[in-house]
């Protein structure tokens, strides 16, 4: 799956945890953007992991701060 799909389908994952309707870009970030807190963040990860059968570690997850990382971590776990 190329990146703009794995894009259009995190987006769509993202939407019932964008509470404040926040316009998403790759800048956009979770904690500040977003105000995910630590159990929104489990449940988005949760969801992610899902649906596209991979898994993000962790040290992964400690890393990525925004969309963009998040979508070109997804990518490149699909391998």
């Amino acid at each position: 799956m190329d990146r703009a799909a794995t894009s259009e389908k995190i987006a769509a994952l993202i939407e019932p945890f964008n509470k404040k309707g926040i316009a998403i870009s790759d800048a956009t970030s979770f904690a500040g953007d977003l105000e995910f807190d630590s159990l929104t963040v489990m449940d988005f990860v949760a969801a992610i992991e899902d649906e596209f059968d991979i898994i993000i570690s962790m040290n992964q997850q400690a890393e990525i701060e925004t969309y963009g990382q998040l979508v070109d971590a997804v990518v490149k776990l699909q391998g």
